[in-house]
C-alpha cells in the first residue's frame, strides 16, 4: 500500500491541487512562494496537528470576502455554504493489503485499488456560528454607540465575519472524517456533481482511524548544526552531532538488557573507575569526615561509578573522526569537521530515528510511512548532495521488510538542480504558480506525464538539464539565448533595459537556434514565463540539385518541415523545388526536406531562416519577409490558458551613417548591435571589439555588408566580442532593439505576478 495522491482544497495559495506522489520517492520543486512548504506543512497539520494548529490564514485568499459576505447576510445560513479547508487522501492497495483498510472501504461493492479518505476542517455548526457571531457584533455595536461623544469612526470587534473567526477559528470549527468513493470521482480525482461522501466520524474517531493507516514524519530544513565557531561558546539553538547521536542512542538502542558482551564491558569499566574515583575523592572526603559530617552513626560516604547503556551515550561518548589507519591513525572531536559532511551524517541518523521509533509502535503501527524531508541540500557541496539523493531509497529499506505491508515513501523539497537532475524527470513535481483573477494559485504538475508522452526529446532534454545544472524549475522567468555571446551580455543588457529582472530569479539558457524548438514541449508543459532570444539567421537557397561543398564555410544545409494546414504550391514556391503531392492541394505527413543555401544579408530577396526556432516554433514561418512581418501576437503563445512564451529576433531599424538613413537588420547579435552602435563601434577606441571596419563606408547598406562579411569570417572571435563590450562602460552603447523590447515584455509578464503576489492577504510556500 502507498499514497497515491492527494488533493488540497483552499489552504492557502494551494486553493484546489491535486499532488500525485510516486510509490517510492517524490521531489517537488517550484520557484520561491510557489507553494511547496504549504503543500508538506498541510499533511502535518490535518495528520498531526488537530484543530488547533489552524488558524485564518492557513484559508486562501478568495475565502475572506466570500466569509465576510455570509456574514453579512439576513437570515438563516446554510452550513454547506461555508468555506472549508478540506484534504482528500487517495490510497493504492494491492489484493494482500486490502485487510488494512477494511474501515475506510465505501461499501461492500468495492472492486479496484483505490480507497479515499477526506479529512475537512469546517465548522462545528453554521446556524450557532452565526448566531455568536452576530451576537458579538451587535454586542460590540451597542457598547461603541453608549460611548460618550458616540462611536464615530470606531468599528468595534468583531466588524466581520473574518475578524471573528481570526480570534475564534478553534472554537468555532474542528475536523470531520469522511470515506471517498472512487467511482464518483472522475479521472482528474474531482468528484461528480452532487455527491456527498460517506461520514467516517469526527475528531478523536476519524483520526484514530486514519492514524492506524498513516504515519507521518518531517525532517525540517532547519536543522541548526554547531560549526566550529558554536560548538565551543554560545550555539544557542544548535546542537553537535554527538548530542544527536547520544539522543539516537537512548531512544532507540537502550533495550539490549540482555546483551551480556555490552554488561560485562561495563563492569569491568566500573571497577576500574571506581577505584580511581576512591584515590582521586579520598582526600576530600577525610575533610568532610573531620567536620563532622555525616556523622559518627551514619554511613560513611563513598563515591561510585554508574555506568549503564541508558546512559554512556549521553553523557560519556563523543563522536570523533579518524583519519589514518593504524598506528598513524589520528582522532579529531566531531567539531572539527565541516558542516557538509555532518549535515549528511545528521539527515541519516534523523531518518534512521524516524524509521525506528515506526517500527516502535508495534501492534499500533500504520502501514504507511511518510517522510517528507525539506531541503537537505542545507550546507551540502554539489558532490553530498547527489550522494544523498542517490541512496536515500536504499536507507530507506528496513532489512527484513522487503515486499511486506509495511512501506515507507519520501517526499523530498529542494532548490537544488543537482538533487533534482540526479533523479531525472519522473519524481519531479512541479508547482507551477498562476494567476486567477487578482489571486495568486498553485497547479501542481507530474513530470513523470511529461515524461511518457515526450517522447522525442526527453532524453536530450535530460542529458541537457543535468549536464548544465540549470535552474529552470525553480525560476520565475526563463530566457533561451541563441549562444555564449548572449548569455554573457544579457545580465548588463537586463540592467540597462528592464532592471527590475534583477530581483527576480531568471534562468539563462543557452540552447542555439538549432536546439531551441526542442525544449518547446517543456516550456509549455511547465507554463513558466520564457522569452527567446534567437538569430534571424538568413540564408539564399542554392538550385535543388546543389549538393553541398564541403569547401565553403557560408554553406548551410538547411531542413524544411511543411507546415500543418500549408499549401503545397506555397511550400513549394518556399523551397524552390517540387513539393509532395496530396488531396486537396496540402502537404502529406512526409519526411523533411532538405536543401543548401549560403549565408547573406537579411534584405536579400527571397531569403530564409536557417534557425529552427523561428520554422518549428515561434512564430513558425520559414520566408525572412514572413519574419519581419510577423506581428506581436504571432511572435508569443499562450498555450494551457496561462503560458506565455515570446520569440525576440532581428527585425529592421532605424540605421544612421555617414548621414544617411535606412531600415536594415542584422543576420546575428554581433551584425546588429554594430549596426544600431555604429558611431561606437567604428571609434578607434573600440577596435578590441573586433567589428572595426578599413576603409569608406559610403552609407548605412556598405556597413551592414561590411559587418556581415567581418562577423561571418573565421578570424571573427564572438567571445572576445563579448568581453570587449563588457569592458567597456554601459552608458557607451544601446542594447539591440530586438533584445531591448523582449526584456520589456519579460518584465512586464514578471511585474505582473510580483504585484499580485503582494496584493495577495494570504498565501506562501
Amino acid at each position: 500500500m502507498h499514497l497515491h495522491s492527494y488533493r488540497l482544497r483552499n489552504f492557502r495559495r494551494l486553493r484546489d491541487v491535486h499532488v500525485e506522489l510516486a510509490s517510492d520517492i517524490s521531489i517537488f520543486v517550484g520557484a520561491n512562494n510557489s507553494g511547496k512548504t504549504s503543500a508538506t506543512q498541510a499533511m502535518q497539520m490535518f495528520l498531526s496537528g488537530g484543530r488547533d494548529a489552524f488558524s485564518l490564514y492557513d484559508f486562501s485568499s478568495h475565502v475572506w470576502p466570500l466569509l465576510d459576505e455570509i456574514g453579512e447576510r439576513d437570515g438563516e445560513i446554510d452550513g454547506a455554504e461555508f468555506p472549508t479547508v478540506s484534504l482528500d487522501l487517495w490510497f493504492e492497495v494491492a489484493a494482500e493489503d486490502l485487510y488494512l483498510v477494511i474501515p475506510i472501504l465505501p461499501s461492500t461493492a468495492w472492486a479496484g485499488t483505490l480507497v479515499g479518505v477526506r479529512v475537512e476542517f469546517a465548522p462545528k455548526n453554521a446556524a450557532e456560528l452565526i448566531e455568536r457571531y452576530r451576537s458579538a457584533r451587535d454586542d460590540g455595536q451597542a457598547k461603541a454607540a453608549a460611548l460618550i461623544g458616540g462611536a464615530g469612526d470606531y468599528v468595534p470587534w468583531p466588524k466581520s465575519l473574518s475578524a471573528y473567526l481570526l480570534e475564534e477559528l478553534r472554537r468555532e470549527y474542528e475536523l470531520h472524517y469522511f470515506v471517498l468513493d472512487h467511482a464518483q470521482f472522475d479521472a482528474k480525482f474531482q468528484a461528480v456533481e452532487g455527491y456527498q461522501p460517506l461520514p467516517l466520524g469526527n475528531e478523536p474517531g476519524g483520526a484514530a482511524v486514519l492514524k492506524s493507516l498513516i504515519k507521518v514524519d518531517f525532517l525540517n530544513a532547519q536543522r541548526h548544526l554547531a560549526d566550529h565557531s558554536t560548538a565551543s561558546g554560545g550555539g544557542g539553538r544548535s546542537e553537535d552531532l554527538s548530542k544527536r547521536l547520544s539522543r539516537f542512542y537512548q531512544r532507540n538502542l537502550d533495550q539490549r538488557q540482555d546483551d551480556h558482551q555490552a554488561l560485562k564491558a561495563l563492569f569491568e569499566s566500573e571497577v576500574g573507575l571506581d577505584k580511581h574515583l576512591a584515590e582521586v575523592f579520598k582526600d576530600t572526603l577525610d575533610r568532610l569526615g573531620r567536620l563532622g559530617y555525616p556523622g559518627l552513626n551514619n554511613p560513611r560516604l563513598e563515591i561510585k561509578s554508574a555506568l549503564n547503556p541508558a546512559s554512556i551515550m549521553t553523557q560519556d561518548a563523543r563522536v570523533h573522526y579518524v583519519l589514518g589507519e593504524g598506528g598513524q591513525a589520528m582522532m579529531l572531536p566531531d567539531t572539527y569537521n565541516g558542516l557538509g559532511f555532518k549535515n549528511l551524517i545528521y539527515m541519516v541518523v534523523e531518518v534512521l530515528d524516524l524509521q525506528e521509533r515506526w517500527k516502535a509502535e508495534e501492534e499500533k503501527r500504520a502501514p504507511l510511512h511518510l517522510i517528507f524531508i525539506e531541503e537537505p541540500e542545507a550546507h551540502l557541496h554539489a558532490q553530498l548532495q547527489q550522494v544523498f539523493i542517490r541512496n536515500i531509497l536504499d536507507l530507506l529499506v528496513i532489512p527484513g521488510e522487503g515486499g511486506g505491508s509495511f512501506t515507507t515513501q519520501a517526499v523530498i523539497t529542494t532548490h537544488s538542480p543537482h538533487i533534482l537532475y540526479e533523479r531525472g524527470f519522473q519524481p519531479i513535481r512541479y508547482f507551477r504558480r498562476e494567476l486567477a483573477g487578482n489571486d495568486q494559485v498553485t497547479e501542481v504538475l507530474n513530470l513523470s506525464a511529461f515524461y511518457s508522452e515526450e517522447k522525442e526529446h526527453r532524453d536530450f532534454l535530460q542529458r541537457y538539464l543535468k549536464l548544465t545544472h540549470c535552474d529552470l524549475f525553480f525560476s520565475d522567468a526563463a530566457v533561451l539565448v541563441e549562444g555564449n555571446v548572449e548569455r554573457l551580455l544579457l545580465p548588463i543588457m537586463i540592467s540597462q533595459a528592464a532592471t527590475s529582472l534583477r530581483s527576480s530569479c531568471i534562468c539563462i539558457l543557452e540552447v542555439g537556434g538549432a536546439f531551441g524548438h526542442k525544449f518547446k514541449s517543456l516550456i509549455e508543459f511547465l507554463g513558466i514565463v520564457t522569452l527567446i532570444i534567437t538569430d534571424v539567421d538568413s540564408v539564399s537557397l542554392l538550385p535543388a540539385d546543389h549538393g553541398g561543398d564541403d569547401d565553403d564555410d557560408d554553406e548551410l544545409e538547411i531542413e524544411f518541415e511543411p507546415q500543418e494546414g500549408e499549401a503545397a504550391d506555397d511550400f513549394e514556391a518556399l523551397i524552390g523545388g517540387a513539393a509532395p503531392v496530396a488531396p486537396e492541394g496540402q502537404v502529406p505527413d512526409a519526411a523533411p526536406v532538405h536543401r543548401f543555401g549560403k549565408k547573406c544579408l537579411p534584405g536579400v530577396p527571397d531569403a530564409v531562416t536557417s534557425n529552427q526556432t523561428l520554422v518549428k516554433w515561434l512564430p513558425a514561418k520559414h520566408s525572412i519577409a514572413d519574419l519581419f512581418a510577423a506581428t506581436d501576437e504571432e511572435k508569443e503563445t499562450p498555450a494551457n490558458g496561462m503560458t506565455r512564451v515570446r520569440v525576440a529576433y532581428q527585425t529592421p531599424v532605424p540605421v544612421l551613417w555617414n548621414g544617411h538613413n535606412a531600415q536594415l537588420a542584422g543576420r546575428t547579435l554581433e551584425e546588429a548591435f554594430g549596426l544600431e552602435n555604429a558611431e561606437w563601434c567604428q571609434n578607434a577606441e573600440q577596435r578590441k571589439l573586433g567589428l572595426r571596419l578599413r576603409g569608406a563606408l559610403a552609407d548605412p547598406a556598405a556597413l551592414a555588408a561590411g559587418l556581415h562579411k567581418r562577423v561571418s569570417g573565421d578570424s571573427f572571435d564572438k567571445t572576445k566580442f563579448a568581453l570587449g563590450v563588457l569592458t567597456a562602460r554601459p552608458e557607451e552603447w544601446r542594447v539591440p532593439a530586438y533584445i531591448r523590447d523582449g526584456l520589456i515584455w519579460l518584465k512586464a509578464q514578471v511585474d505582473l505576478e510580483v504585484e499580485a503576489e503582494i496584493e495577495g492577504p494570504a498565501g506562501g510556500e
